[in-house]
Formats: C-alpha cells, structure tokens, sequence
C-alpha cells in the first residue's frame, strides 16, 4: 500500500484503536510500529476497565464518566478478555474520612449510567469472607465493581479487526521521517527489508511516550504540547489471599495500590507514579518502587511477601499531557487530540495521554478531528460491535465454554477455557480439525501447543516467545524453564516456512 488515508505511527491501544475506527468509516489506513504491538506502555497497565475512582478526588468528572460508560460497552464488545471484578475497599488505614469515600462511590455508581454491574455496598470485615487474609483493622469497608482485561490482547484484537477491514498492520516497522508534500504527507518507513517511501493524506502520531521523537522527526511539527512521562510499575506475588475479588488498598501518602488475583497462582500488586526523566524507553522496576509496594502488602496482609517471593514485575511508562501538577499521581489521565493543520497544511494530529479504557471514544474523537479532510467517511461506529472473538451469543462466557467443550470432548476443559479466554468463539479456527491432543502438535508446557502459535503468527502477528508468553498470553508465568528457547526455535522455523514461497513469488515477479 503505497498511498493511504491515514498513517497511523505507533500500536499500542490508541493507534490501534483508531487504525479500527477509520478503517471501519471506509478509509485506507496503514499503521506501522517499531516493536511488537502493545510492547510498551499498552501491556503494563494495571488491567482494569474502570472509570478510575481516584480520578475524582481530582475533579476529572469527564474523564471518569466517560470511562464508566465505556467500561460497560466494552464488557459487551469483548466479553472473552474482559469481565466484571470485584474490590473491596477497607477503610483500615484510610487517611479519607468514611463519609467522603462512600460519597465518591455513590458518584461512581451514577455517574455512567451503570446497568449490569452491581452498586456498591458496605460489609464489615470482621464478619464477611471477603476479610480472610486481611491483618485486623478497622472492619468497615466498601466493596463496588469495575472490569479486568487483558490489555495486550485488547490491542491485538483491535488490529486483527482492522486488518480484517482492510487496514494494513505493519508490525517492527519504524518511521524514519516525514515531510508535507502536494497537499499530503511523504513518509520513509524502514523494516527488515529495508526503507520505502508511502504516502497518506494525515499523519497520526499515536506513539505514546514516542510520540515528542515522531514530533522530531517531522521537519516543521508545531511543538507546543508537552507531554510528561510517568513510570508505573507492579509486582506479581504469590497468592496473597482465597477469593475472586481484589482490593483496592489506601496508603497514608493518599495513593492508592490495587492487589488482584492474577493467573490462578498470583496476585499482582501495583502500581505505583513516579516521574521518569530523560528520553522514553525500556522500563524496570527500582528498589524504592518494589519497597513501597511491598510496604503496602505487609500493611494490609497477613502472609507475609519480601522481596525474594516476587516471582515477576513489569514497568511502563505512560505519556500523559503535561498539565504541570506538582504531584505525579495528580497529573491527568484525560487526552489531548493535537491536530496541526493551520494554513492548508497536510494534518497531522497527534495523541497526548489517554487511558486503555477510554481508547474507543478517543478515536471516535479522533476521527471526528478528521472528518473535515475526509468528506465521504462515514459515522461513528465501534460502540456496539464486538472484537473478533466477542460475537459470544448473549455474552455468557460460561455458556460458551460449555459448548465448547461438548463440541471438543477429548480435548481438557481446563484448555478449552483458556483458549476460549483469549480468543472467543476464534478458538474454531485456532483448533480447526483438531479433536485431540495429539492433533495440536509438539507441546510447550503449561497447555501451549503448536497449533496456538501457528495462529498468533498467522493472525495475531506474533515473531518471538516474548510476543507469545507475556503479550498474546501470561504463560511466561507458567510454562518450564526452557520453553522460551524452544518456542523461538519453533517459531523461527515456522516462519521461515511460512515466508519462503511468498519470497519465491517476489522473485518470480521481479524476474
């Protein structure tokens, strides 16, 4: 695709999300990301779809009344990798009086028009199992609903759609620069294979923490929008306590940590705010990060966790618009959608902030930014159309599980779940013919076959064992020592396969 409508630059959930929307209206859209999708800041997130009730206490009432409204219709969109969570929020070291907690709540259940998830109401931890492995403390706590999700396959998803419509993902692609020409924009981008020239009539710069480097990389990019970069980090532990619900935990400096029951085994932990100086890039955990957060367990739990029980962190970096808060957990969460168009200018509109729950309205906003270049793109129109896999009839997983299992009996239902987990009702074709075990191919460990990743690579766009085991998947979690190793030579050698008569084509065609 040599001219397109759109180049989108960056796949995390916003370019993603956008490459989706636009492609959907009935434009042609290229989106190009350096690394793997959701590779940085898209799958280091706390996993939540919430409407992020702290974000009151600052006055952000659009932001989370738009998220609340979003979290329900993205449980509707993608019930496979999203469902409802509870938490429990003990009032146990609270430095925020009962009264004012409560009425944040009260707020947060009205304000999105909530339907299927229940109100909060109030339970005395003395009393109820949802206090089992908590240390005594004041027993009056609260206990409201939100959502999680699998944020790395939120993203991939959003570009699986896309691609279905048409859009082209470009996957450790990188743009080298770009420059306004004839009314448009001409771009050099630069993969394995080397640079090539594209053209497109607006340019997106969704790169998240990247996005002031796409800025650079554009010769007279208007650079009055700051963006301010935040780390956040989390830790897995073992399991902290029995139950499906979470906790949202209130610590004296005002910040809040989430504990959450994570891949059966685990709880995570997280996350923290601290500011990240200098340019954007692979980010770790510090020890004053693992500290505090390890702080926070041993004021709350009875099972005590030091820093040798962690098994796994993950860090991100998240590019929130720089609104100049003194306070790093201040600084909003809401977006700024930046479009650079004065004078007939080609336009580029470029993304500030955003949250992984909020990405659908923000590329409706988006491309209501673009409509006027694009006179004969039609409405808005993802609020009520499932992501592949989330076509579940009545969006009842375990119903669906049900008949799934009936349709594969000599598969493991414990299998069967999971795989429906991540894909839905694609898990038909990610078995294809498969009735057993031995159809699936040479194992990995911890229920990953061949046959799953011969699908992420097809489909889902997958290169690497990290690719599969910590963003398709958490089974990096699971699976033994070694299994790394083997899938990169597996996938190594499936896409050398894959890729040989494509390359025979070329040259063919060449010749």
């Amino acid at each position: 695709m040599n001219r397109v409508d759109l180049l989108i630059v960056g796949g995390g959930i916003n370019g993603a999300g956008i490459a989706r929307d636009a492609v959907g209206r009935g434009l042609s859209v290229l989106l190009v990301e350096k690394d793997d999708l959701a590779s940085h800041t898209s799958s280091a997130s706390t996993k939540l779809i919430h409407g992020g009730l702290r974000y009151l206490e600052y006055g952000e009432i659009r932001l989370v009344r738009e998220a609340l409204i979003e979290r329900e219709r993205l449980l509707n969109m993608a019930p496979h990798i999203i469902w409802p969570l509870q938490f429990v929020l003990p009032q146990t070291n609270s430095p925020r009086p009962a009264w004012m907690v409560r009425l944040g709540l009260f707020l947060y259940d009205h304000l999105g028009g909530r339907k299927k998830l229940p109100a909060t109401r109030t339970v005395s931890l003395d009393r109820d199992p949802l206090g089992k492995g908590l240390k005594p403390g004041k027993p009056r706590a609260f206990v409201y609903s939100d959502c999680w999700v699998e944020d790395s396959r939120l993203v991939v998803l959003n570009a699986r759609d896309a691609a279905d419509r048409g859009a082209d993902i470009l996957t450790h692609t990188c743009l080298v620069d770009a420059v306004r020409e004839d009314g448009g924009w001409s771009a050099t981008i630069e993969d394995a294979a080397g640079r090539r020239t594209v053209k497109a009539r607006v340019l997106v710069n969704a790169a998240g923490p990247w996005v002031a480097d796409v800025l650079s990389k554009v010769p007279d990019a208007r650079e009055d929008r700051g963006v301010r970069l935040i780390k956040g980090s989390h830790i897995v532990v073992p399991r902290l306590f029995e139950g499906s619900h979470a906790f949202l935990l209130q610590n004296p400096d005002k910040r809040v940590v989430f504990a959450i029951p994570y891949e059966g085994e685990f709880t995570l932990v997280g996350t923290t705010d601290e500011a990240w100086e200098g340019a954007p890039g692979r980010a770790t955990i510090d020890d004053a990060e693992t500290s505090y957060l390890l702080q926070t367990v041993e004021r709350y739990f009875e099972k005590r966790v030091e820093a040798k029980d962690i098994v796994w962190t993950y860090s991100g970096i998240r590019p929130l618009y720089d609104d100049h808060a003194a306070n790093a957990s201040a600084v909003t969460r809401d977006y700024v959608l930046d479009l650079d168009a004065e004078d007939g200018r080609a336009p580029m509109l470029s993304i500030f902030g955003g949250k992984i729950t909020t990405y659908r309205k923000l590329a409706e906003h988006a491309l209501e930014k673009l409509a006027p270049f694009f006179p004969q793109a039609s409405g808005g129109w993802t609020a009520s159309k499932p992501l592949p896999g989330g076509d579940i009839p009545g969006a009842d997983f375990d119903a669906y599980v049900d008949r799934a299992a009936q349709q594969r009996p000599k598969l493991p239902r414990l299998l069967i779940r999971r795989l429906a987990r991540a894909y839905g009702t694609r898990i038909d074709a990610l078995l294809g013919e498969a009735k057993t075990i031995a159809d699936l191919g040479q194992h990995f460990g911890a229920g990953l076959y061949a046959a799953e990743l011969d699908y992420l690579v097809d489909q889902e766009w997958a290169t690497s064992a990290q690719d599969v085991l910590y963003r398709r998947s958490k089974l990096g979690l699971h699976v033994p020592a070694g299994a790394d190793a083997a899938i990169d030579a597996y996938l190594a050698a499936y896409l050398s396969q894959r890729d040989r008569p494509r390359a025979a084509a070329t040259d063919r065609a060449i010749g």
